[in-house]
C-alpha cells in the first residue's frame, strides 16, 4: 500500500491557513490602497492621515538659523493613524527579510528546529537594530546633540520636533507594534506544521504497522533533540539540545521585551523627552546588534565567542551609561530648570512626581536587564562546568577499569584473588608430605 502524496493545491480562499500563508500580500494590498487613495481628490483628505506626518507647524526663518523657514511637528491623537499604517510596512519588510534572506540561509545552512526560530530572530533583529542605529545617530549628529550635551534637558519642553526626529518616534512605534501580529503568525505557523507532521507519522504508524521506520533507527527530527553533539549555549543561556520545548513557550519572553519598547518609547514620546529617548535608544540599540550580529556569527560556527565577550562588556557598560545620562537630565538638569508646572497645553510635565516616575521605570527596566544578565552569565558558567566535568570521571572510570581487568587477567593466570590452583605447583610442605 502506498502513502498517498501531499496535495500541493492552495488552501481554500480567505480561510485561516490562506491568510497565513500569504498575510504578506494580503497586508501588502491593504498598504497599496491607502497610496492609491491619494491619488483621487476625495479620498486624498483621508488618506493622507496614514500616510504623511500630521500636525507640522511652520517656524519663520530667522538671522542665527538658516534663512529658509523650517517645519516643525509636535504629537496628537492623527498620530495612532500613522503608527498604523507604518505598521503594514514594517510587516511587509518583515516578509520580505524573512523570504529573500533568511530562508535561502536556513536551506543552506540546515538548522535544527531550535536553532532555526534564534537564526530568524536574530536575523531580523539585527536588520533593525542597524538600520535604526545608523539613523539615530545620523539626527543625533545633525542636530549637535554630541557637541552639546545639554541639549537633553535646556529649553524643556521639547514638544516641537524636526521631520526626522518624528518619523524615527513613529517608526519605532510601528515597529515595535508589528511584531505582536509576527507573533501570532508565529506560533500559529508552528501549531500547523507541528500538525502536519504528526498526521505525517500516524500515516506512516498505519502504512508500516509498527511505528517505527522500515531501516534504520528511529528518526532525531522525530524526537526533537539535536542532530549531533554537545548541547551549547546560543548565547542567551539556553541550550539546543534536548527535548523540545512546547509551541509558544518563547513567546512570553518576547512579549515582555517588545512591551518594554513600546512602553519607554512611547513614554518618551508623550512626555517631550523626545532627546533623552533619541540618545539611549541608540545606545541600547547598539548593544543590541552586537548581541544578534555575534550570535548569527555563533550559528555559522560554533567556535566564535569572542562577540559575546565584547558584548558582556559593552551590555554592562550600557547600563551605567544609561543611567548616568537619564540621572543627569532628569535628576538633575530638569530638576533645576525655571518652569516646573504642569501644562498640558504647552506638553509640560517637568514636576517631581513625573521626574521621580521617569528614573523609577528607567532604574527598574535597568536593574530587571542586569539580573537577567547575572543569571545568564552564571548559568552559562554553570553549564559549562557540568558539560567539561563528566569526561574526567569517564576517564578515572576507564583507567578503574583498565585496572580491575589487568587484576583479572592476572588472577585468571596465577589463581583466584592472587592464591595459585590446586591443580598447579605444589607448595613446599607438601613436597615434604610426599617426601616422607
Amino acid at each position: 500500500m502506498a502513502i498517498r502524496k501531499k496535495s500541493n493545491k492552495n488552501p481554500p480562499l480567505m480561510s485561516h491557513e490562506f491568510v497565513l500563508q500569504n498575510h504578506a500580500d494580503i497586508v501588502s494590498c491593504l498598504a497599496m490602497l491607502f497610496l492609491l487613495g491619494l491619488m483621487f481628490e476625495i479620498t486624498a483628505k483621508g488618506a493622507i492621515i496614514f500616510v504623511a506626518l500630521q500636525y507640522n507647524v511652520t517656524q519663520p526663518a530667522t538671522e542665527e538659523q538658516a534663512t529658509e523657514s523650517a517645519s516643525l511637528y509636535y504629537y496628537g491623537i492623527k498620530d495612532l493613524a500613522t503608527v498604523s499604517f507604518y505598521m503594514l510596512v514594517a510587516i511587509i519588510i518583515h516578509a520580505i527579510i524573512q523570504e529573500y534572506v533568511l530562508d535561502k540561509i536556513n536551506r543552506r545552512m540546515h538548522f535544527s528546529k531550535t536553532k532555526h526560530s534564534k537564526f530568524n530572530e536574530s536575523g531580523q533583529l539585527s536588520a533593525f537594530y542597524l538600520f535604526a542605529c545608523v539613523w539615530g545617530t545620523f539626527i543625533l549628529i545633525s542636530e549637535n546633540y554630541i557637541s552639546d550635551p545639554t541639549i537633553l534637558w535646556r529649553a524643556y519642553p521639547h514638544n516641537l520636533m524636526t521631520f526626522q526626529m518624528k518619523f524615527f518616534y513613529i517608526s519605532q512605534l510601528a515597529y515595535w507594534l508589528h511584531a505582536f501580529p509576527e507573533l501570532y503568525f508565529q506560533k500559529t505557523k508552528k501549531a500547523l506544521l507541528a500538525e502536519e507532521k504528526r498526521s505525517v507519522g500516524v500515516c506512516a504508524t498505519v502504512v508500516d504497522g509498527r511505528g517505527q521506520d522500515e531501516g534504520g533507527p528511529p528518526s532525531v527530527d522525530g524526537r526533537g533533540q539535536n542532530e549531533g553533539g554537545p548541547p551549547s549555549v546560543d548565547g542567551r543561556g539556553q541550550n539546543e539540545g534536548g527535548p523540545p520545548s512546547r509551541i509558544g513557550e518563547d513567546i512570553p519572553r518576547q512579549l515582555v521585551y517588545i512591551g518594554l519598547y513600546l512602553f519607554h518609547i512611547a513614554g518618551a514620546y508623550l512626555l517631550n523627552l523626545t532627546h533623552l529617548g533619541l540618545v539611549l535608544l541608540v545606545l541600547h540599540y547598539f548593544v543590541e546588534f552586537l548581541f544578534h550580529i555575534s550570535r548569527l556569527f555563533y550559528f555559522s560556527d560554533e567556535k566564535y565567542q569572542k562577540g559575546f565577550s565584547l558584548w558582556a562588556v559593552l551590555f554592562v557598560l550600557g547600563r551605567l551609561l544609561t543611567l548616568i545620562l537619564s540621572v543627569l537630565t532628569v535628576g538633575f538638569g530638569l530638576a533645576r530648570a525655571e518652569n516646573q508646572k504642569l501644562d498640558f497645553s504647552s506638553g509640560n510635565f517637568n514636576v517631581l512626581a513625573v521626574r521621580i516616575a521617569v528614573l523609577a521605570s528607567i532604574c527598574i527596566t535597568q536593574a530587571f536587564m542586569m539580573w537577567k544578565f547575572i543569571n545568564f552569565q552564571l548559568r552559562r558558567w554553570r553549564e559549562h562546568s557540568a558539560f567539561q566535568a563528566p569526561p574526567v570521571k569517564r576517564k578515572a572510570a576507564v583507567t578503574k577499569g583498565r585496572s580491575s581487568r589487568k587484576g583479572t587477567a592476572l588472577g585468571l593466570k596465577n589463581g583466584v584473588n592472587g592464591t595459585v590452583p590446586s591443580n598447579g605447583a605444589d607448595s613446599p610442605r607438601n613436597r615434604k608430605e610426599k617426601s616422607s
